[in-house]
């Protein structure tokens, strides 16, 4: 059985447990039996080979066999700080940055925008993080992090390298390559407003472009973590 779970608590002992969703899917879906083998990863990058030890009603109880350290993250620590498009778009967005090794997504609260990142959204974006690490096999979870209002976020004066989706900006291939961490900002289909777009110039966020093209939000956010990841 080859399929991947992943544990919400770190996995530190000699046993590990499924619940819920999880145990749902081994017990349900995969009909696993008590001695069967699985892989498992609890976000912290590594990933563990476990034998089913006992099945019950509400969790599934595993003997962990190995432990392997796996490191599948880029080399330059991505956050996307973005504009949510509407609907399944948004899922679709969340299990590609994922398989693209994004380090962190964060919502961004637009004056054009128009998706807004509610808690029940969140919740299925984290979950979405999840089975997508679960399909490409990263060890990692991508970090759903909390909304920001973007003028508040362009101010943030910790962040290193800023870049912000915008024509007639520097292109990606003119960037400096050898960086660890890289900030991103997308805009709504709209684009930033002037007034957002002055914060982040005051604070010295880099326009870049991303080619002659009007690209979806999904799809500069794509783009940049790409180029990211090869850079």
């Amino acid at each position: 059985m080859s399929e991947r779970f992943f544990v919400e608590q770190p996995i530190t002992g000699s046993t590990a447990e499924l619940v819920d969703a999880e145990a749902q899917h081994l017990t349900k879906v995969m009909r696993a039996a008590v001695g069967d083998e699985v892989v498992l990863f609890d976000g912290s990058g590594a990933e563990f080979t476990a034998k089913v030890a006992r099945i019950s009603k509400a969790a599934v109880t595993l003997e962990i066999l190995e432990r392997r350290e796996i490191n599948l993250e880029p080399r330059a620590e991505l956050t996307l700080a973005v504009a949510l498009p509407k609907g399944e778009r948004q899922k679709w967005l969340v299990e590609k940055l994922t398989e693209l090794g994004a380090a962190r997504l964060v919502p961004l609260i637009t004056e054009r925008g128009v998706a807004q990142p509610v808690d029940a959204a969140i919740a299925r974006l984290r979950r979405a993080v999840i089975e997508a690490s679960k399909q490409c096999g990263r060890n990692r979870l991508m970090e759903i992090a909390p909304p920001r209002e973007a003028s508040e976020y362009f101010a943030d004066d910790s962040l290193s390298m800023k870049l912000i989706a915008e024509p007639g900006g520097e292109t990606l291939g003119s960037l400096p390559s050898e960086v660890s961490t890289i900030a991103c900002a997308i805009g709504p289909e709209g684009g930033f407003t002037p007034a957002e777009l002055k914060v982040a110039l005051e604070n010295q966020w880099r326009p870049v472009s991303l080619g002659r093209s009007i690209l979806r939000i999904e799809t500069a956010a794509i783009a940049v973590a790409a180029w990211s990841g090869l850079s």
